[in-house]
């Protein structure tokens, strides 16, 4: 029996929450693990588990091997939890390319489709901006309408804007170098605790992306799409959605688009969700989701002992 309305919310990491041998400790217990990465080294021809266990990080980090490993790794966290548990969440969403991860949890998008959409979309977004365009940088410590500002104040007819509204007081913004440079100067100027360019080679979620956004709604067109069986908050506009086409489209807008992560994880707690796990590894979310509500439970599911952890929450509420 699956208690699909159980008010709690698994929310799936994006970029940036990689590392070799992630993962290494839940596939040693539970075979599910291995087995997502075969169907997915299967739909992209190349040994994905490989990469993920043996790096060299600086491949793992190419976004175009990047977004493929991550989608996995969260959808055989998923399949882990699937076999251990009969509750779902009523909620699901994702953190930028997580946000797949989520349809694909949720049933809108079969893992093989995804696998090899966001495999894709990674190679047409560092095809849209050659490496040294773009920049991203994280600035903590200002309001979100501070950082607009600052924004509009640096662009000088280039592009830079505030792309991932993560939690208060943590915003990252991307565009052109000398633009983010200018602007990470005065976010500094206006009193940031903290302005620093982030490691990044593709400037994600701003008008940069529009071309590779283009690009990717006519791979969309091609990929099957149905109603997810749980209820997916996206990115862009703090909804859900049932049709088709509209998840199309905002996957599509995703690309250029702020994530607007803060309103999304404050939107599933104004429907009193008190339960918010990260599912998949890293705990990036758990950091940010930890600020943005305080008063609600937060876990992380990554490995076996985790995995204990979330199963006795749930089993003993």
């Amino acid at each position: 029996m699956k208690h699909n309305n159980y008010n709690v919310a698994f929310v799936f990491p994006g970029q940036g929450s990689q590392s070799v041998g992630m993962l290494s400790e839940l596939a040693a217990s539970f075979p599910e693990v291995k087995h997502t990465f075969e169907r997915a080294s299967d739909a992209l021809g190349c040994d994905l588990w490989a990469l993920v266990n043996n790096g060299p990080i600086e491949a793992l980090n190419q976004t175009q091997n990047t977004q493929p490993a991550m989608l996995a790794a969260g959808f055989a966290v998923w399949e882990v939890w699937c076999k251990q548990s009969p509750i779902r969440p009523a909620w699901v969403a994702g953190h930028s390319l997580g946000e797949y991860t989520a349809l694909v949890c949720a049933g809108a998008l079969l893992f093989e489709d995804a696998i090899k959409l966001v495999a894709e979309r990674g190679r047409l977004m560092q095809a849209a901006v050659p490496e040294g365009i773009g920049a991203m940088a994280a600035i903590l410590g200002l309001e979100d309408q501070q950082v607009v500002a600052v924004c509009a104040e640096a662009a000088e007819h280039e592009v830079v804007a505030a792309v991932n509204f993560n939690a208060p007081g943590q915003v990252v913004i991307a565009g052109h170098v000398a633009a983010v440079e200018r602007a990470i100067v005065l976010a500094k100027a206006a009193g940031a605790k903290k302005a620093i360019a982030l490691p990044v080679s593709v400037p994600s979620h701003c008008q940069l992306m529009a071309g590779a956004a283009e690009q990717l709604a006519e791979k969309l067109l091609h990929v099957p799409v149905v109603t997810p069986a749980i209820t997916v908050v996206h990115n862009i506009d703090i909804s859900s959605h049932g049709a088709p086409e509209v998840i199309r489209n905002v996957l599509k807008e995703q690309l250029y688009k702020p994530v607007r992560w803060a309103d999304s994880i404050q939107f599933m707690a104004d429907q009193g969700v008190e339960l918010f796990v990260e599912c998949g590894p890293g705990k990036v979310l758990l950091g940010l989701n930890k600020r943005i509500v305080k008063a609600a439970t937060h876990l992380t599911l990554y490995d076996p002992a985790t995995l204990n952890q979330v199963l006795e929450q749930l089993h003993d509420n």
